[in-house]
């Protein structure tokens, strides 16, 4: 059961991924497609992002579940959107990976 809450918690901080990136699309909720793909993606994310929650400590997941999203988006917006990132901004989000993995290692769920 757990194995399973830690798979639906990864789904869910890829889904905040879309929809934030579909948000970026969206142009301020003013482009349908892009607009619905982004309540979708939230509804999405909230939903695995609950279900996870039914066993794993809401603390731990909700970090992960943002780190999760905030890496995500910070590398799509590098490769996809080329924006700029410095060395220091790349250590940060390298320290965000390191802290989502020992949240998983160290937890007992």
């Amino acid at each position: 059961m757990n194995q399973i809450a830690w798979v639906c918690l990864l789904i869910a901080g890829l889904f905040e991924i879309v929809w934030v990136i579909a948000m970026k699309y969206s142009d301020g909720f003013s482009k349908l497609g892009p607009s619905v793909a982004t309540f979708v993606a939230m509804w999405l994310s909230f939903s695995f992002l609950s279900y996870a929650l039914k066993t794993l400590p809401l603390g731990m997941s909700y970090a992960i579940w943002v780190g999760v999203g905030a890496v995500g988006v910070a590398i799509v917006s590098f490769t996809w959107f080329k924006e700029a990132m410095t060395l220091g901004q790349v250590i940060c989000i390298a320290l965000i990976v390191i802290g989502i993995a020992g949240l998983k290692l160290m937890s007992k769920s």
